[in-house]
């Protein structure tokens, strides 16, 4: 088997301005890694496993795009083969009043052969729409989308056609910190023989694929005991595709086919070699011994915090704009935050979002960021970014940069927290979705002690629980809740 070279067409354009969303190669419900493609065919009326190459090019205009895939797959043991070129399109209208895209996709070309056997088919025909729409407003792009097609095969030229009717639909979020696209697939096979209509048959399949993309922090120790620090974090990148097959076929015995049904299940996965990248050593005099340091020195090791000096004073009260300015580094909206263009002389100054900001200010850009994603708000048409921060103000600023505020149930709620009537009444529906998505807890009375000012040891807390969010649970529920409990 000779290596290949496979890219998913996600990967190259991750910080492309057209902001498309990961996907398994073409709609089989199969599986690669760098080394090699995995599927499995069911067109013969039994489930074959074809391994080998698959090749992905793409080609980017403005809001088109069309990515071409060319597939050489075998198996020996079966002596079947599959070669397979399809080229898919896309169309993109990019609302931004809306802050949402609706992607349209169809097959442009189309060609595939596949023999087992005997026996070969030959696709005459393939019919296939697919509508996704994502929502560009968040930290994470989140979408969700439908398919519709058909496939028509030529049997041994003359001998009979099998038709593919195929529907389903995907889910799949991307941000910084990872991204996870999950197609539930569903083929009706039909096999109609030309001349000998007791030899055809009818089965179902459903496909369950998922390729995500996950970056991990893992604390590394410094083995040499004569070295200027003990240790220190870094990053790793994984990349996994997962999928299962589950098949209701008729049994085929020297051709007839039997009364009796054929049924199972078939799993296959692959992984990537994870890429390490290793981080900023922090060296912070105050924070040896404090119940934050391991909180604190992750977020500074990830350039979420970038203090130049000796001390991070956690124990002193963080200001809006620090927190604002970190929310968005940790969800590195850096396609958001480009070097400004050179204005023109004769072109008026920009006027900042708030009247309290200068837009000379390094950190402008952060909050502008923010302003222009509706993370944050201001008051008064003021953000007073030197204000001490309240849990009730870093909640809602976390919960806005994921989009889920607006999944609150309709106004005259209660919270489950003892203290409800103190949340304030902009609070009260990011609260509640941070409750129910496991950002936050209550204390030991049940309270969430909306109005308290959040130290910086406390607000890296709720900074590192709002990164293993982005890390590990939107994976589990677009992946794992999915798989293996639909």
């Amino acid at each position: 088997m000779r290596r290949i070279l496979t890219f998913l067409f996600v990967m190259s354009m991750a910080l492309s301005p057209i902001n498309i969303w990961a996907a398994p190669p073409e709609f089989s419900g199969g599986v690669n890694n760098e080394y090699e493609y995995e599927e499995v065919v069911f067109v013969s009326g039994e489930p074959v496993r074809l391994k080998g190459e698959i090749k992905v090019s793409e080609r980017v205009k403005d809001t088109e795009m069309s990515v071409s895939y060319s597939f050489k797959l075998e198996n020996k043991d079966k002596d079947a083969k599959l070669d397979r070129k399809i080229t898919v399109e896309t169309l993109l209208d990019k609302r931004d009043d809306k802050g949402q895209t609706i992607a349209q996709s169809s097959i442009s070309k189309y060609s595939e052969k596949i023999t087992i056997g005997a026996d070969k088919y030959e696709l005459e025909d393939f019919q296939f729409s697919k509508s996704d729409v994502i929502d560009n407003r968040p930290a994470a792009d989140f979408y969700n989308g439908n398919m519709q097609g058909r496939k028509y095969y030529k049997v041994n030229k003359d001998q009979g056609e099998v038709i593919v009717d195929i529907s389903g639909q995907d889910v799949g979020y991307k941000n910084f910190w990872g991204n996870s696209e999950t197609q539930i697939i569903n083929y009706s096979i039909k096999n109609i023989k030309q001349d000998d209509s007791e030899g055809s048959w009818q089965g179902n399949v459903k496909a369950s694929v998922s390729d995500s993309t996950t970056k991990v922090l893992k604390y590394s120790d410094n083995e040499a005991n004569f070295s200027s620090f003990n240790g220190g974090h870094m990053r790793v990148t994984n990349q996994q595709m997962v999928s299962r097959y589950e098949y209701d076929l008729p049994k085929i015995n020297n051709g007839k086919v039997d009364d009796k049904r054929d049924k199972g299940t078939i799993k296959m996965n692959k992984s990537m070699v994870p890429k390490v990248e290793r981080l900023i050593v922090p060296k912070f005099r105050d924070l040896g011994g404090h119940w934050a340091q391991s909180y604190i020195e992750k977020l500074y090791s990830l350039d979420v915090f970038d203090e130049n000096g000796e001390f991070f004073s956690p124990d002193l009260p963080m200001n809006r704009m620090e927190f604002t300015k970190a929310v968005i580094k940790s969800c590195d909206i850096r396609s958001y935050i480009e070097e400004p263009k050179k204005r023109s002389r004769k072109a008026p100054p920009e006027e900042p979002v708030f009247n309290d900001l200068d837009t000379k200010d390094d950190d402008y850009k952060y909050v502008k960021s923010g302003y222009d994603k509706g993370i944050i708000h201001g008051e008064n048409n003021k953000f007073n970014p030197n204000r001490n921060l309240t849990r009730a103000q870093a909640i809602t600023i976390m919960v806005r940069a994921l989009g889920f505020e607006n999944k609150a149930p309709t106004p005259g709620y209660y919270t489950s927290f003892s203290d409800d009537r103190e949340i304030p009444y902009w609070a009260k529906d990011s609260i509640y979705m941070a409750k129910e998505i496991g950002l936050i807890q209550g204390d030991k009375f049940n309270k969430i002690n909306p109005n308290k000012i959040m130290s910086r040891a406390e607000a890296s807390t709720m900074l590192v629980r709002f990164l293993e969010f982005l890390e590990r649970d939107l994976q589990r529920d677009y992946r794992e809740n999915i798989i293996y409990f639909n």
